[in-house]
Order: C-alpha cells, then structure tokens, then sequence
C-alpha cells in the first residue's frame, strides 16, 4: 500500500427539504384546514477514526464527499425523509485543517472519535406549522436551509513512541530493520528512505513503536533534498533517536546540521528529549571509538552512545535507554494534564 500523509478533500452537507403547503380534504368535512408537513434535515459530514489504517491512500481516488439532501414534505402532515450522512473515515493521529493548510480544526489522537464538520440543513416549516386562531388556512412554507461546503485538508502525523532522525545513510532503516519486523528498503545511497515507516522493538519484555523518517540535509527546512515535510511523523513521539554516521569524517558537523534544522522546523521538536547515538562502529577501532566519542561529547555537550545496527553491537544498550526515555517523557506529560496516556511497558 502506497503512503500518503497529505490529502485535499471537499465536502458538502446536504441541504434541508423544502416544506409543503397543502389542505386537508375529506368528503364529510366541510373545513379541512392545512396539512403540509416540514422538510427533512440535510446530511452531516463526519471524520471518524477507525482501526486498521495507516495512511491516507483511499482519498486520493476519491476527494469530493457529499451528503444527500433532505426530502420535502408532504400532504398529510407527512415529514420529509432525513438525508444520509457521510463519514471519512481516516487513520489515528490524523489533523483536520483549513483550506489554508495552517488552521488546525481538530486533531484525532485517539480511536473511535467522531467529528462533524459539516452540519446539514433544517428543514423548512410546511403550511401547517404557521396555522393559528388569526391564519387557519396559511398559504406559506419555508425552503429548507442550504448545505455547507468547504474544501478542508488532512494530515496524517504517525503516532509512535520514538522517532529517528539522522543524515541520509546514517544507518536508521538497518536500524529500524535489526531491531523489529519492519522491512524498509536499504541501499548505499542517500534518500533511500522515501516515505515513513513504523516497527514495533521489543526489550526486555517491553515493546514501543519506532518511527523512521526520510533523511535530512542541510537547507531541508527550504525545501532542499525532501524537506521537512516528513517531520510532523515525530512531532508526537516522545523521544528522538538521533544517529549519527561514525564513517562519515565530520559527525560534529552531522549532529548541528540535525539540530539546526529542527530549530528551523519551530515548534518544540527540537526541545524533545533525545537519545544521541555514534552508529557504524564495526567500521572503526577502539581508538576511533573512544576518539569520535569525546570529540562530539566534547563539542556538544551531549552524552553520546555507540552502537552498529549491523553488528548488533550496542543495539540492546539502545532500545533501554529508549525505553527508559519514554516511560520518563510519557509520566511527564500525564503529570501535566497532558492527552497523551502514560505508556504501559
């Protein structure tokens, strides 16, 4: 299944029916008076979160929604039928935003909830409805009230424990791949990573949800390489695993060209609490190790670990700190009134 985090969609409410003017006749009753009844409501348009998706592929084979009109009254005091609703059912995690793109209407974190966000109109009084002692034979009914359209947006922000970031190449995909069942694809070149993907890791009997996200670059902010456009996927996790490539020759300059293009990004991703990790270490000596240890310590105040996803080496040291990260981070917003639940290892 494709990914897709973004999606324009326009809806449409239905509109209310109109009512009826009509008379009663009966062969014996010389004074029938009016019995038209009023229109029916217009369908609502809801947005329902619903299990078992994960991205928001059906709406970009279908964009338009609406919902059906109401039904006009009839003679006989008869209402008019209601019209149907329509529900866009996306993934948890899932924002509501203006036609703007910035105007967040609502954010669904949870399942099962439930939104309207556009209300069908009433329906119009029939002739019936305006009788009184002064108007007992009223000629007058109301149109039923318009429908509401709009063109609103939805964003997909994946909901997951920790998130990874790092330069492309840095190792996140074989990480991600060495410690659950995810299969990301992994090559030797840069950008391999195109869309987000989730794993669930498991230590010590505890399990938590990974996200690994395509690799930034210097300038990504701008829009060079692909952007930032992947890094609303981390924005709810409560950690960020930042990797660091040891081969690269320049991990100082690595981690602050990460670091400024969270800052960049805004928002409080780059306030996040982070587990900082050297990876590649099979591919360097002890002396090594030790020496790229101290210089990025050194240079950015930052405890710093070591590990290989290839080897596997570190990797168990990792995941525990991780976990220990995200049971601290998912008290801390709890003890805060957060929405977010403590996480139950």
């Amino acid at each position: 299944m494709k990914f897709l985090d973004l999606a324009k969609v326009y809806i449409r409410s239905g509109s209310g029916g109109g009512g009826c003017i009509s008379f009663r006749r009966e062969k014996f009753i010389e004074y029938g008076g009016p019995d038209g009844g009023d229109g029916g409501r217009g369908g609502d348009v809801w947005v329902e979160v619903v299990d078992g998706l994960n991205t928001l592929i059906d709406f970009r084979y279908q964009q338009h929604f609406f919902a059906n009109n109401g039904q006009s009254g009839m003679g006989s005091q008869r209402t008019g039928k209601d019209g149907d609703d329509v529900i866009l059912r996306v993934p948890v995690g899932t924002e509501i935003l203006e036609e703007d793109g910035e105007t967040v209407i609502a954010d669904l974190t949870e399942l099962g909830q439930r939104l309207r966000i556009a209300k069908g109109g009433n329906g119009g009084f029939g002739n019936l409805h305006f009788k009184s002692s002064t108007n007992q034979a009223p000629r007058r009914a109301n149109s039923g009230q318009e429908g509401v359209e709009r063109t609103i947006w939805l964003r997909l922000k994946l909901i997951a424990d920790a998130g990874l970031l790092g330069l492309p190449n840095a190792g996140k995909s074989t990480f991600l791949a060495a410690t659950s069942n995810a299969r990301p694809k992994i090559a030797d070149y840069p950008f391999t990573t195109l869309h987000p993907n989730l794993g669930v890791v498991g230590v010590d009997g505890a399990e938590f949800v990974i996200a690994d996200i395509p690799g930034l670059i210097e300038g990504a902010h701008e829009g060079v390489g692909l952007g930032v456009r992947f890094l609303g996927h981390v924005e709810r996790c409560a950690v960020l695993l930042h990797l660091i490539d040891g081969t690269s020759g320049d991990p100082v300059g690595d981690y602050k060209t990460i670091i400024g293009e969270l800052e960049a990004y805004g928002g409080e991703l780059a306030n996040k609490a982070r587990v900082t990790v050297l990876n590649k270490i099979d591919a360097l000596d002890a002396e090594e190790r030790e020496f790229l240890k101290d210089e990025v310590e050194a240079a950015t105040g930052t405890s710093i670990m070591l590990m290989s996803g290839v080897t596997g080496e570190g990797v168990t040291d990792v995941l525990r700190a991780l976990r220990a990260k995200i049971i601290e981070m998912r008290a801390a917003e709890a003890a805060l009134g957060m929405e977010a639940e403590p996480w139950q290892p």
